[in-house]
């Protein structure tokens, strides 16, 4: 049975949400997958089959600590079956909800030294109760100039939980 390993960095959760998504459509494929965050994970890469990174946007950039686990493992990373996705609100337009388009991901492969064969790219949440005051203001002006929704009230997940099921069939070939 193949076994796969989802690491995540995730601020508010949604990328552990899509990792354990992931993990529950391979269990239905018959292969084995675990699911630990990226930094203070105690699972040995090394014993599985597969690696698939998933990592979120925090004030447009994803954490410091995906690079460096990047670059600690750029080796394991391209021994072994791997992929990377990243969860961004920028993904809910179609202009920018593919590796080949979205501006976060192609930012993150270019400064990596891993070049992962399979990118996938899924939309975020806008949850405006979860942020502080600063973000708060900082995400209505952003969404005010990308025509999203600004009322303070708004919780919405734009992911797209049919293209993690396409991006699944991938991981599992």
């Amino acid at each position: 049975m193949a076994s796969t390993l989802l690491l995540y960095s995730s601020v508010y959760g949604l990328s552990k949400k899509i990792c354990e998504r992931i993990q529950a459509s391979l269990a239905q494929r018959g292969a084995r997958a675990d699911v630990a965050p990226l930094v203070g994970h105690t699972a040995d890469p090394t014993a599985y089959d597969a690696i698939v990174l998933g990592v979120s946007i925090k004030h447009g950039k994803h954490h410091p600590s995906v690079l460096e686990f990047i670059r600690a493992n750029k080796a394991l990373l391209e021994s072994k079956p791997s992929a990377l996705f990243s969860v961004n609100l920028v993904a809910r337009k179609p202009a920018k909800n593919t590796p080949q388009t979205n501006p976060y991901l192609r930012r993150l492969v270019a400064q990596s030294p891993w070049k992962p064969k399979l990118q996938a790219v899924f939309a975020g949440e806008l949850d405006y109760s979860r942020y502080g005051p600063v973000d708060k203001y900082m995400m209505r002006l952003v969404m005010w100039i990308n025509n999203g929704p600004t009322d303070f009230a708004t919780k919405v997940e734009f992911t797209n939980w049919d293209d993690v099921e396409r991006f699944v069939g991938e991981v599992a070939k």
